[in-house]
């Protein structure tokens, strides 16, 4: 079993920046791929980034790439979303997840966060 603990999300101006993290709680919780996924008002979940347990590669959506990183501490059970240059667009609530391997869709998730509310103000 593993357990994610987002931080605090917040509202930020358009323009601005944000960094998410999430803890990782369980003995096998480095092993994972770590996630981020994201869902706007009336919209389903979608994928934003995901990193590899060994923090070798790394995935984003189209719509975040070269704006968002996503990295991970294994020795802090810790992932991050560093967010740049947000724009309204990016208002959601953000969740960390856990998967065993990289994937870009909700079922291939194995553990949730309980998500954060990031607000873009424009």
């Amino acid at each position: 079993q593993v357990q994610l603990v987002d931080s605090w999300g917040g509202l930020v101006q358009a323009g601005g920046s944000l960094r998410l993290s999430c803890a990782a709680s369980g003995r096998t919780s480095s092993n994972y791929a770590m996630e981020w996924f994201r869902q706007a008002p009336v919209k389903g979940r979608e994928f934003v980034a995901a990193i590899a347990w060994s923090g070798s590669s790394t995935y984003y959506a189209d719509s975040v790439k070269g704006r968002f990183t996503i990295s991970r501490d294994n020795a802090k059970n810790t992932v991050y979303l560093q967010m740049n240059r947000l724009i309204p667009e990016d208002t959601a609530v953000y969740y960390c997840a856990a998967a065993r391997v990289v994937v870009d869709n909700i079922r291939g998730v194995t553990f949730w966060g309980k998500g954060t509310l990031v607000t873009v103000s424009s």
